[in-house]
């Protein structure tokens, strides 16, 4: 024997004397051909809170109220996070973020995207509305009226932060008071937490007055001093923080969605803990409508919904 045959035939040994002659052979029809299927989840629901905050205080702030809305509707939501308002709206209009939740203004532009008002909170006031505050520092004593802001520096949170720039600016204007008349105007730089950002300016002295939304200072009692800070003036109130579904969303998302929050009670110890947390006392029904007196206060202060500035 040949060596490439003896070692084709000690390959072959194996296969040969591993099937028993008492075995029934096993068929293959080659002909019949399945194809496999690959089985895709379900995509999840993203969600994105409009960041006036750090992201760590907006991970921790609506956690709990993910966890809770995923179990009741069973759906997969997904907490995403945007780094500036102008890449939140952006996201909302090119369908990346499903449920948005936001001030008034940025709403009123994601609207014009197709988003839909669906839901908004109560307030830790215990009311479905919130106001804008000035402030500058406990001991200047140039500032006594709001009158006295004019030729002073002032920090706002974004050009798009309702209770931290528009509503503050509705206030200016109605004691005459314009944007070109303060010795300058800036906003809250780099990603997130620009609430804090203004607050932080003012402590230092950096800037005369700031522009915060009500409740600001309070998540900042454990880093500062809060008492070094007088709140000046507050604005009119305006309707509160809004949930809107993107376009396109499917309704019964939405619907399953808003179902679980307007369950919600602060009078169930559960509840309550989520709610809090989130810094909410409940969730209610809204709709577009709603938002009437905000755009009315955007024609009135010259500001196109859809530009970054005025």
């Amino acid at each position: 024997m040949r060596r490439r045959d003896f070692l084709l035939a000690t390959l072959l040994l194996p296969v040969l004397t591993g099937c028993n002659r008492d075995e029934d052979a096993i068929r293959v029809d080659l002909s019949r051909r399945a194809e496999p299927t690959l089985r895709v989840q379900p995509r999840a629901v993203t969600y994105a809170y409009l960041p006036q905050y750090a992201h760590t205080v907006s991970y921790e702030r609506h956690r709990l109220l993910l966890d809770y809305l995923g179990r009741a509707t069973g759906l997969t939501l997904r907490q995403i996070f945007p780094d500036t308002f102008e890449e939140h709206v952006r996201m909302v209009e090119h369908g990346e973020i499903d449920i948005s939740f936001s001030n008034p203004f940025v709403y009123i532009r994601t609207a014009k995207a197709g988003a839909r008002a669906f839901a908004r909170i109560i307030e830790p006031s215990g009311k479905p509305d919130f106001r804008s505050q000035i402030i500058c520092r406990r001991d200047d004593v140039r500032l006594r009226t709001l009158a006295d802001c004019r030729g002073k520096r002032w920090i706002a949170v974004d050009p798009s932060s309702a209770g931290g720039y528009i509503y503050a600016l509705g206030e200016f204007l109605d004691i005459g008071i314009h944007r070109r008349d303060f010795a300058e105007v800036s906003f809250a730089p780099g990603p997130g937490g620009k609430q804090e950002k203004v607050v932080l300016a003012v402590f230092a002295g950096t800037c005369d007055i700031g522009s915060i939304r009500d409740g600001t200072l309070e998540i900042l009692r454990e880093r500062i001093d809060i008492g070094q800070i007088r709140i000046l003036a507050e604005s009119k109130s305006y309707p509160g923080w809004v949930y809107a579904a993107r376009a396109g969303l499917a309704p019964e998302i939405t619907e399953k969605i808003a179902a679980a929050m307007f369950a919600l009670s602060i009078d169930r110890p559960d509840d309550a803990t989520i709610l809090q947390t989130a810094g909410m006392r409940g969730i209610i029904p809204a709709n577009d409508a709603d938002y009437g007196s905000v755009r009315q206060l955007v024609e009135k202060l010259g500001l196109d919904a859809l530009a970054e500035d005025e």
